[in-house]
Formats: C-alpha cells, structure tokens, sequence
C-alpha cells in the first residue's frame, strides 16, 4: 500500500535535517568534475504566451492574466523536438564534454545516467545513452528528482575512491515538457499543475575523474575500460599525487572536496508525477505533474542552513571562500527565500531560471557551464552545489574547480 500523505499525518515539530552521514573529510580529494556540457534545445516557448493559450482553451478554470509568469519571473522555456527523447538531450551534451576532452567512448569506464526523466520504464535509459554513444562500459541509472545530477556526482566520486573506475560519465536528459497539462477540468488541477508550465527541457554531462589521472603519467592504460580490474598496484595514483603536491600547495587540493546529503522524505507528496509506476500503472490522468508549490516552498526553507555549514567546514573552507554558488532554481521569487534560509550570499549566484526555466537536475550542469563561459569560474576556484529536490531532498557539495 502506497504510505499516508504528509498532508494527513501528525506532522511532526521543525527540525534541521540530519545528514544520512558523517561529511567526509578528504585532505586528498579522489575525484574531480573534469569538465560539464550542457544541451539546450533550439525551440522555446515564452511562458506568458502559453498562458495565454492555456486560458483560449479552458477559459473557466485558467485565468486570463499570465500569473505563472508574473509570480515566478520565468518568461522563457527551452521545449524538444516531438521526435527527440530525453536520452537524446543527453547523447549531445555527452558528445560535448567528451570531444572537449579529446576522448572516445571507449574510455568512459562507467556510465551514470542521472535525470529526473526516463525514456521507458525498462530498460535503464543509461543503456539507450550508451548505445547512441558506441560506449561498452558498465551502466546504471540514479534517479532523485531534481538531485539527480548531484547525486550521480556522488556515486561517481565514490566509486571512483574504491579504485573501480577511473573515468566516469555522468549523462542527464531532462524533458518535463512531456509531463505538463494542458487540458485542465478546474481549478483545483490547474493550481496542482501551474508549477509545471516553467518547466525546461535539457541536457547536461558531467566528467567525473579521478584525481590521480594527469596526462602522461598512464591515465590511459591503468584506467581499464571499468570492467573490474585494479589499477598496477596504484603506483600511477601515488606517483601523479606526489608531482601535483609539487605544483599545487597540499592544502589546496582541486577535486570534490566534501558534500553532505540530507531528506526529509515524509514530504514525498508535495510534488509529483503520480502515473506509469505500480500505484497507477495505466491511467492517463496520473500522467501530469501535481505540485503543491507552497508546501514544497516551506519544506525546502526549513531544511535550514546546517547541510550546507557542515560541508563547508568538512571541506575546510568557509562561504567567504566560495566563489560561486550553484543552486537549484525554480523560481525567481524563491531565491531570496533560499539564499535567507540556506546562508549564502545572493551575489555569487547565477540566475538561470528566468530564461531558461526549471530544467530539473540539468540546473546545477547549466549553472556551472554559464560560469565557465562568462569567466566567472576560474580553476582554483571554489564551488558550492547546492541541489534541492522533490521527495523532498538536499545535497550540499563543496568543489575546488
């Protein structure tokens, strides 16, 4: 049976989430975010234009006045073409990061697609990816809601610190557009999916590396295609550390330098997409988004700023040292109510929302790769990735670029 919604439980008395671990504290960071590429797709949809249409079409129950739009401050969204899948989004934004790095498929040791988005319920879309890819590793998918991204980060760094991978690709393919209503019956369903028509469509990839991998020194043949095998004894690993120490004061290690997870998942029904699983496995009205925006608001503010203080101190650095921060967004009018709840400081935020909508977990990919091009993140630099997801979740994850 499906759990009680939150809404009808007892709930229970505010309190900072609790990690589901202890920050890790790494001196000698085991992987870096190598590089990110981001897919937009060409056609777009202004927002208030759309509001406009809903309105034509269901003139009783959707207003005439674009409110989405006034109330969120998105005015522009990015919309796939009908004959493209999420898988699609993420192959090209995946085709970027690796011709960039100069580097065939042959040498992703893992493949993580990490999205919100499926193709199908079966198989994995981690193997429709790497099929369109040519890549024979291993595959998986990991899947949290707008955390997708963020925590497929996650599992790359640590399999990569067990010695088993080297080299990982972490591919998204966002396409909420598939999942928004525009038949609605009244008002109760136009308020649950008013939240979808700032939804984006994207692609992101993310190249995990590990931090022993420096050209030159057998990156290539101590990687092992990820089928298993262990690298020489790790004297490659050893080596490359020793000569970056050299170069690179030991205390200012480049890699993923700490992160903190946190849930709180008796809010699992604020937002959904409740069609297509076990619960409803063939009804098409449960094939929308349903999103109670304000109590998905309430439960991200109350998450509180202590994720986010324990990573920084795990990482060994304060919020005056980070130079950007990267945050999830869905909404113009949230940011200060996430920049106030959360402690950090407005001026080091990208704002991505507006022109480009809420594109799911590909936010935090969007966020990183505008930084690069515009020159506001600089190698040596520290990030802060801060992701916030339905379910609900939160990760915090501090990153010397």
């Amino acid at each position: 049976m499906l759990p009680e919604p939150a809404a009808v439980l007892n709930p229970a008395p505010t309190r900072p989430p609790e990690p589901s671990a202890l920050p890790r504290l790494s001196p000698r960071p085991v992987a870096r975010i190598a590089d990110v590429a981001v897919h937009l797709p060409e056609r777009t949809r202004d927002v208030a234009e759309a509001e406009r249409e809903l309105h034509r079409r269901n003139p009783k129950v959707a207003p005439r006045i674009p409110m989405v739009s006034r109330l969120t401050g998105v005015r522009r969204i990015h919309v796939a073409d009908d004959d493209q899948q999420a898988s699609d989004l993420a192959v090209a934004a995946s085709r970027t990061v690796l011709d960039r790095a100069g580097l065939r498929a042959d040498d992703v040791d893992l493949l993580i697609f990490a999205s919100a988005t499926q193709d199908m319920i079966e198989p994995a879309t981690s193997h429709i990816v790497a099929a369109k890819l040519g890549v024979r590793a291993p595959v998986m998918d990991v899947k949290n809601a707008c955390n997708s991204v963020l925590n497929g980060i996650e599992v790359a760094e640590a399999l990569i610190g067990t010695g088993r991978y080297r080299r990982v690709l972490v591919a998204c393919g966002e396409m909420p557009t598939r999942g928004v209503r525009w038949d609605v019956p009244d008002r109760s369903t136009y308020a649950m999916s008013a939240a979808g028509y700032t939804m984006s469509d994207a692609g992101a990839a993310v190249l995990v590396e590990a931090t022993g991998s420096m050209p030159g020194f057998g990156a290539g043949a101590a990687h092992g295609h990820g089928h298993g095998g262990t690298f020489e004894d790790g004297f490659e690993d050893d080596l490359a550390a020793e000569l970056a120490g050299l170069v690179e004061p030991v205390d200012r290690p480049s890699g993923i330098l700490a992160s903190v997870f946190a849930a709180e998942s008796q809010h699992w029904d604020v937002g959904m997409l409740p069609g297509g699983g076990t619960v409803n496995p063939r009804d098409p009205e449960r094939s929308y988004f349903e999103i109670d925006g304000s109590r998905l608001r309430e439960a991200f503010v109350a998450f509180g700023p202590g994720p986010v203080e324990q990573a920084l101190a795990a990482a060994g650095v304060t919020i005056d040292d980070v130079a950007l921060i990267a945050v999830h967004q869905v909404a113009v009018a949230y940011l200060a109510d996430v920049h106030g709840a959360l402690g950090v400081p407005a001026d080091r935020t990208i704002l991505t929302v507006a022109d480009h909508g809420n594109v799911a977990s590909a936010t935090l990919p969007l966020q990183l790769a505008t930084a690069l091009g515009s020159g506001r993140l600089r190698r040596g630099d520290v990030v802060l990735l801060l992701g916030l997801a339905g379910g609900i979740s939160m990760g915090a994850m501090v990153v010397r670029w």
